[in-house]
Protein backbone atom coordinates (compact mmCIF):
# COMPACT_ATOMS: atom_id res chain seq x y z
CA UNK A 1 0.00 0.00 0.00
CA UNK A 2 1.22 3.55 -0.95
CA UNK A 3 2.34 5.29 2.04
CA UNK A 4 0.20 8.65 1.13
CA UNK A 5 -2.63 5.73 0.88
CA UNK A 6 -1.89 4.59 4.46
CA UNK A 7 -1.89 7.97 5.70
CA UNK A 8 -4.95 8.79 4.38
CA UNK A 9 -6.71 5.39 6.16
CA UNK A 10 -5.25 6.13 9.61
CA UNK A 11 -7.11 9.69 9.09
CA UNK A 12 -9.80 8.85 8.82
CA UNK A 13 -9.75 5.63 10.83
CA UNK A 14 -8.81 7.53 13.61
CA UNK A 15 -12.35 9.79 13.26
CA UNK A 16 -14.32 6.86 13.23
CA UNK A 17 -16.52 5.17 15.96
CA UNK A 18 -13.68 2.68 17.06
CA UNK A 19 -16.20 -0.29 18.03
CA UNK A 20 -19.35 -1.84 16.12
CA UNK A 21 -22.30 -1.81 17.79
CA UNK A 22 -22.95 -3.61 20.79
CA UNK A 23 -26.42 -4.60 20.19
CA UNK A 24 -24.81 -6.22 16.79
CA UNK A 25 -21.59 -7.51 18.23
CA UNK A 26 -23.88 -9.50 20.47
CA UNK A 27 -26.33 -10.37 17.80
CA UNK A 28 -22.92 -11.87 16.04
CA UNK A 29 -21.97 -13.52 19.40
CA UNK A 30 -25.22 -14.70 20.46
CA UNK A 31 -25.26 -17.15 16.94
CA UNK A 32 -23.81 -20.58 16.78
CA UNK A 33 -21.31 -19.85 14.34
CA UNK A 34 -19.10 -23.54 14.18
CA UNK A 35 -20.18 -26.52 12.63
CA UNK A 36 -20.19 -28.54 9.51
CA UNK A 37 -18.12 -26.31 7.48
CA UNK A 38 -16.61 -24.07 10.17
CA UNK A 39 -13.77 -21.82 10.10
CA UNK A 40 -11.01 -24.03 12.02
CA UNK A 41 -9.86 -22.53 15.30
CA UNK A 42 -6.49 -22.31 16.88
CA UNK A 43 -7.60 -24.37 20.30
CA UNK A 44 -4.81 -22.95 22.23
CA UNK A 45 -7.36 -19.56 22.27
CA UNK A 46 -10.16 -21.55 23.63
CA UNK A 47 -9.81 -20.93 27.35
CA UNK A 48 -11.75 -20.14 30.26
CA UNK A 49 -15.76 -21.53 31.52
CA UNK A 50 -18.14 -23.26 29.07
CA UNK A 51 -19.42 -20.23 28.18
CA UNK A 52 -16.26 -18.09 27.66
CA UNK A 53 -15.29 -20.96 25.33
CA UNK A 54 -18.49 -20.78 23.23
CA UNK A 55 -18.10 -17.04 23.07
CA UNK A 56 -14.62 -17.06 21.79
CA UNK A 57 -15.44 -19.63 19.40
CA UNK A 58 -18.23 -17.10 18.08
CA UNK A 59 -15.67 -13.97 17.92
CA UNK A 60 -12.91 -15.78 16.65
CA UNK A 61 -15.55 -17.63 13.86
CA UNK A 62 -16.53 -13.94 13.23
CA UNK A 63 -13.08 -12.84 13.00
CA UNK A 64 -12.70 -15.09 10.05
CA UNK A 65 -15.51 -14.00 8.08
CA UNK A 66 -14.56 -12.17 4.57
CA UNK A 67 -16.79 -8.94 4.79
CA UNK A 68 -15.27 -7.87 7.87
CA UNK A 69 -14.22 -3.86 7.52
CA UNK A 70 -11.40 -2.55 9.70
CA UNK A 71 -13.39 -1.20 12.43
CA UNK A 72 -15.92 -4.19 12.49
CA UNK A 73 -12.60 -6.65 12.81
CA UNK A 74 -11.26 -4.62 15.35
CA UNK A 75 -14.07 -4.29 17.51
CA UNK A 76 -13.98 -8.23 17.79
CA UNK A 77 -10.04 -8.62 18.22
CA UNK A 78 -10.93 -6.27 20.84
CA UNK A 79 -13.54 -8.01 22.31
CA UNK A 80 -11.26 -11.23 22.03
CA UNK A 81 -8.23 -9.39 23.99
CA UNK A 82 -10.73 -8.43 26.46
CA UNK A 83 -11.78 -12.02 26.85
CA UNK A 84 -8.42 -13.10 28.12
CA UNK A 85 -7.44 -10.14 30.09
CA UNK A 86 -10.28 -10.80 32.10
CA UNK A 87 -9.13 -14.27 32.65
CA UNK A 88 -5.71 -13.18 33.32
CA UNK A 89 -4.78 -14.84 29.88
CA UNK A 90 -2.01 -12.46 29.39
CA UNK A 91 -0.02 -14.77 27.87
CA UNK A 92 -2.64 -15.53 25.47
CA UNK A 93 -3.70 -11.93 24.82
CA UNK A 94 0.06 -11.49 23.92
CA UNK A 95 0.36 -14.25 21.51
CA UNK A 96 -2.79 -13.25 19.80
CA UNK A 97 -2.10 -9.54 19.30
CA UNK A 98 0.91 -10.22 17.94
CA UNK A 99 0.75 -12.72 15.33
CA UNK A 100 -2.32 -10.51 14.43
CA UNK A 101 0.50 -7.32 13.67
CA UNK A 102 2.58 -9.64 12.03
CA UNK A 103 -0.22 -11.41 9.91
CA UNK A 104 -1.92 -7.47 8.89
CA UNK A 105 1.28 -4.79 9.01
CA UNK A 106 -1.57 -2.73 7.13
CA UNK A 107 -4.25 -2.86 9.77
CA UNK A 108 -4.78 0.84 11.21
CA UNK A 109 -5.34 -0.10 14.51
CA UNK A 110 -1.93 -1.83 15.29
CA UNK A 111 -1.11 0.71 17.55
CA UNK A 112 -3.78 -0.29 19.65
CA UNK A 113 -3.29 -3.68 19.39
CA UNK A 114 0.39 -3.24 20.49
CA UNK A 115 -0.27 -0.99 23.44
CA UNK A 116 -2.71 -3.93 24.76
CA UNK A 117 -0.01 -6.07 24.29
CA UNK A 118 2.53 -3.02 26.58
CA UNK A 119 -0.22 -3.11 29.40
CA UNK A 120 -0.41 -6.92 29.44
CA UNK A 121 3.19 -7.25 30.28
CA UNK A 122 2.97 -5.03 32.79
CA UNK A 123 0.25 -7.03 34.02
CA UNK A 124 2.93 -9.28 34.08
CA UNK A 125 5.73 -7.35 35.98
CA UNK A 126 7.95 -7.42 32.26
CA UNK A 127 8.24 -3.31 32.96
CA UNK A 128 11.07 -3.00 30.47
CA UNK A 129 10.04 -5.31 27.76
CA UNK A 130 6.02 -3.35 28.18
CA UNK A 131 8.49 -0.01 27.89
CA UNK A 132 10.34 -0.87 24.73
CA UNK A 133 6.52 -1.09 23.46
CA UNK A 134 5.19 2.14 24.83
CA UNK A 135 8.23 3.81 22.53
CA UNK A 136 7.57 1.24 19.68
CA UNK A 137 4.04 2.51 19.63
CA UNK A 138 5.10 6.84 19.85
CA UNK A 139 8.12 6.37 17.22
CA UNK A 140 6.84 4.35 14.89
CA UNK A 141 2.97 4.07 14.79
CA UNK A 142 0.09 7.25 14.21
CA UNK A 143 -1.79 8.38 17.17
CA UNK A 144 -5.07 6.67 17.62
CA UNK A 145 -7.70 7.90 19.78
CA UNK A 146 -9.85 5.31 21.57
CA UNK A 147 -12.62 5.94 24.16
CA UNK A 148 -12.20 9.71 23.91
CA UNK A 149 -7.86 8.72 24.47
CA UNK A 150 -5.10 9.08 23.18
CA UNK A 151 -2.81 6.39 22.49
CA UNK A 152 0.29 8.58 22.21
CA UNK A 153 -0.89 10.01 25.35
CA UNK A 154 -1.05 7.25 27.19
CA UNK A 155 2.60 5.87 26.06
CA UNK A 156 4.22 9.46 26.74
CA UNK A 157 2.95 9.31 30.52
CA UNK A 158 3.97 5.12 31.04
CA UNK A 159 7.05 5.94 29.64
CA UNK A 160 7.86 8.95 32.17
CA UNK A 161 6.78 6.72 34.75
CA UNK A 162 8.78 3.69 33.49
CA UNK A 163 12.31 5.20 32.36
CA UNK A 164 14.88 6.18 34.30
CA UNK A 165 17.18 7.74 31.56
CA UNK A 166 17.03 11.72 31.55
CA UNK A 167 18.06 12.57 28.29
CA UNK A 168 14.62 10.00 26.95
CA UNK A 169 12.33 11.20 29.94
CA UNK A 170 13.73 15.48 28.38
CA UNK A 171 11.86 13.81 24.86
CA UNK A 172 8.93 12.47 26.50
CA UNK A 173 8.09 15.60 28.38
CA UNK A 174 8.94 17.68 25.23
CA UNK A 175 6.21 15.64 23.28
CA UNK A 176 3.77 16.06 26.02
CA UNK A 177 3.80 19.48 26.46
CA UNK A 178 4.51 20.21 22.46
CA UNK A 179 1.36 18.23 21.79
CA UNK A 180 -0.91 17.48 24.85
CA UNK A 181 -0.63 21.05 26.15
CA UNK A 182 -4.53 21.10 26.96
CA UNK A 183 -4.53 17.71 28.28
CA UNK A 184 -2.03 17.20 30.70
CA UNK A 185 -0.84 19.61 34.05
CA UNK A 186 1.34 22.01 32.43
CA UNK A 187 2.99 22.92 35.83
CA UNK A 188 4.27 19.66 36.54
CA UNK A 189 5.74 18.88 33.02
CA UNK A 190 7.41 21.42 32.62
CA UNK A 191 8.94 21.26 36.09
CA UNK A 192 10.01 17.69 35.82
CA UNK A 193 11.57 18.54 32.21
CA UNK A 194 13.46 21.09 33.86
CA UNK A 195 14.47 18.42 36.14
CA UNK A 196 15.20 15.99 33.54
CA UNK A 197 17.36 18.63 31.73
CA UNK A 198 19.33 19.44 34.58
CA UNK A 199 20.34 15.54 34.82
CA UNK A 200 21.59 15.92 31.52
CA UNK A 201 23.85 18.64 32.03
CA UNK A 202 21.64 21.01 29.65
CA UNK A 203 21.14 23.68 32.16
CA UNK A 204 20.18 26.17 29.90
CA UNK A 205 17.61 23.81 28.40
CA UNK A 206 16.76 23.40 32.34
CA UNK A 207 16.64 27.42 32.80
CA UNK A 208 14.26 27.72 30.14
CA UNK A 209 11.56 25.42 31.20
CA UNK A 210 11.80 26.86 35.33
CA UNK A 211 11.17 30.17 33.41
CA UNK A 212 8.14 28.23 31.55
CA UNK A 213 7.22 27.03 35.03
CA UNK A 214 6.97 30.05 37.08
CA UNK A 215 3.47 31.07 35.43
CA UNK A 216 1.75 28.33 37.49
CA UNK A 217 3.41 28.96 40.90
CA UNK A 218 1.11 26.72 43.66
CA UNK A 219 1.33 23.35 41.38
CA UNK A 220 1.68 20.62 43.86
CA UNK A 221 5.27 18.74 42.51
CA UNK A 222 5.30 15.32 44.17
CA UNK A 223 8.32 14.94 45.75
CA UNK A 224 9.17 18.75 45.39
CA UNK A 225 7.57 20.48 48.29
CA UNK A 226 9.64 23.79 47.56
CA UNK A 227 9.13 23.65 43.72
CA UNK A 228 8.09 27.33 43.07
CA UNK A 229 10.89 28.50 45.61
CA UNK A 230 13.61 26.14 43.98
CA UNK A 231 12.82 27.22 40.42
CA UNK A 232 12.42 30.44 41.13
CA UNK A 233 15.85 30.71 43.04
CA UNK A 234 17.43 29.10 39.60
CA UNK A 235 16.18 32.12 37.30
CA UNK A 236 16.78 34.23 39.60
CA UNK A 237 20.08 33.48 39.97
CA UNK A 238 20.72 32.82 36.56
CA UNK A 239 19.74 36.18 35.50
CA UNK A 240 21.93 37.99 37.84
CA UNK A 241 25.62 39.84 37.71
CA UNK A 242 26.87 37.05 40.38
CA UNK A 243 28.95 40.05 41.31
CA UNK A 244 28.70 39.18 44.97
CA UNK A 245 30.88 35.91 44.14
CA UNK A 246 34.41 35.35 45.86
CA UNK A 247 36.52 32.66 44.68
CA UNK A 248 36.85 30.68 47.86
CA UNK A 249 35.66 31.02 51.01
CA UNK A 250 38.26 32.22 53.02
CA UNK A 251 38.56 35.39 50.85
CA UNK A 252 34.45 36.17 51.49
CA UNK A 253 35.43 34.96 55.31
CA UNK A 254 37.94 38.28 55.50
CA UNK A 255 35.35 40.43 53.84
CA UNK A 256 33.09 39.59 55.92
CA UNK A 257 35.14 40.11 58.94
CA UNK A 258 36.92 43.08 57.81
CA UNK A 259 33.09 44.41 57.91
CA UNK A 260 32.14 43.23 60.73
CA UNK A 261 35.56 44.55 62.18
CA UNK A 262 35.05 48.31 60.98
CA UNK A 263 31.36 48.37 61.84
CA UNK A 264 30.57 49.09 58.04
CA UNK A 265 27.13 48.03 57.03
CA UNK A 266 27.96 49.06 53.16
CA UNK A 267 30.77 46.83 53.34
CA UNK A 268 28.82 44.26 54.64
CA UNK A 269 25.92 44.51 51.90
CA UNK A 270 28.62 44.31 49.55
CA UNK A 271 29.40 40.95 50.33
CA UNK A 272 25.20 39.97 50.70
CA UNK A 273 23.92 37.73 47.56
CA UNK A 274 22.20 40.19 45.71
CA UNK A 275 19.20 37.91 45.08
CA UNK A 276 18.21 33.96 46.84
CA UNK A 277 19.25 35.69 50.30
CA UNK A 278 17.41 34.51 53.17
CA UNK A 279 16.91 35.47 56.53
CA UNK A 280 15.11 33.01 59.27
CA UNK A 281 14.76 31.65 62.39
CA UNK A 282 15.88 28.21 63.28
CA UNK A 283 13.71 26.02 62.32
CA UNK A 284 11.61 28.16 59.68
CA UNK A 285 11.27 26.35 55.68
CA UNK A 286 12.22 27.59 52.90
CA UNK A 287 8.93 29.27 52.50
CA UNK A 288 8.66 31.50 55.11
CA UNK A 289 11.77 33.77 54.16
CA UNK A 290 11.74 36.96 54.28
CA UNK A 291 14.30 39.51 52.26
CA UNK A 292 17.37 40.92 53.69
CA UNK A 293 16.41 43.77 51.26
CA UNK A 294 13.65 44.49 54.17
CA UNK A 295 15.65 46.18 56.15
CA UNK A 296 19.34 47.89 56.62
CA UNK A 297 22.06 46.77 58.23
CA UNK A 298 23.05 49.73 59.62
CA UNK A 299 19.96 49.73 62.06
CA UNK A 300 21.79 46.72 63.24
CA UNK A 301 25.32 47.55 63.61
CA UNK A 302 25.12 51.27 64.84
CA UNK A 303 26.02 51.70 68.42
CA UNK A 304 26.81 47.90 68.09
CA UNK A 305 30.51 45.82 68.19
CA UNK A 306 29.40 42.42 66.13
CA UNK A 307 31.60 40.11 67.29
CA UNK A 308 32.40 36.20 65.55
CA UNK A 309 33.64 33.15 66.64
CA UNK A 310 37.15 32.39 65.54
CA UNK A 311 36.03 29.08 63.40
CA UNK A 312 33.23 27.91 61.16
CA UNK A 313 30.21 25.83 63.58
CA UNK A 314 31.00 22.29 63.89
CA UNK A 315 28.04 21.44 60.99
CA UNK A 316 29.59 23.15 58.25
CA UNK A 317 30.88 20.93 55.90
CA UNK A 318 33.14 21.39 51.92
CA UNK A 319 30.03 22.84 50.65
CA UNK A 320 28.17 24.98 53.57
CA UNK A 321 29.97 26.79 56.15
CA UNK A 322 28.02 28.75 59.60
CA UNK A 323 30.03 31.37 61.12
CA UNK A 324 28.38 32.00 65.01
CA UNK A 325 28.13 36.08 65.37
CA UNK A 326 26.66 38.59 68.06
CA UNK A 327 25.84 41.62 69.36
CA UNK A 328 23.26 42.54 67.19
CA UNK A 329 20.43 43.66 69.24
CA UNK A 330 19.01 43.51 72.42
CA UNK A 331 16.05 41.20 70.47
CA UNK A 332 17.75 38.66 68.57
CA UNK A 333 21.72 39.07 69.56
CA UNK A 334 22.83 36.10 67.59
CA UNK A 335 23.22 35.68 64.13
CA UNK A 336 24.93 32.38 61.90
CA UNK A 337 26.02 34.05 58.94
CA UNK A 338 25.65 31.30 56.02
CA UNK A 339 27.70 30.79 53.48
CA UNK A 340 27.98 28.16 50.30
CA UNK A 341 29.34 26.82 47.58
CA UNK A 342 27.85 28.06 44.38
CA UNK A 343 26.11 25.09 41.54
CA UNK A 344 26.13 26.47 38.56
CA UNK A 345 27.62 24.69 35.66
CA UNK A 346 26.54 26.77 33.01
CA UNK A 347 28.82 29.02 33.81
CA UNK A 348 32.64 27.64 34.65
CA UNK A 349 33.64 31.00 35.76
CA UNK A 350 30.84 30.57 38.67
CA UNK A 351 30.52 27.46 39.41
CA UNK A 352 32.26 26.57 42.76
CA UNK A 353 32.62 29.90 43.73
CA UNK A 354 31.20 31.38 47.17
CA UNK A 355 28.71 33.69 48.50
CA UNK A 356 27.07 34.91 51.49
CA UNK A 357 23.36 33.50 50.97
CA UNK A 358 21.77 33.71 54.43
CA UNK A 359 21.33 34.37 58.31
CA UNK A 360 19.66 32.17 60.66
CA UNK A 361 17.90 34.22 64.14
CA UNK A 362 19.22 33.04 67.02
CA UNK A 363 21.24 30.13 68.92
CA UNK A 364 21.07 26.96 67.35
CA UNK A 365 18.30 24.35 68.41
Amino acid sequence: MAISRKKRIFAAAALLALAVSAAALATFCGKTLHGPGAVKIDPYYITGSGGNRENLRDLFTLLAADNNTAESAFAVVREIANSFAKEGEYGKLIHFLSERTINFPDDPYNGYYLLMIAYAYMQQDSLPVAAQYFGLIVKNYPDLTVSGESIHLACLEKLIELTDNPAQQVWYYQELISRFSDRINPGLSWFMLAQACERTGDWSGAIQAYTRFLPYTGTVIPGFPNADNYARQQVDFNNSPKDWTYESLPALLSAVQEALDTGNPRQLRLCQAKVNFFSRSWGQGETDDSGMADFNLSDFMRGNRIRYEDKFDSSSNATEALLRTWGWSQYISTWYLYFRKIYFPSDPEIHGRWEWAGVYYGEKF
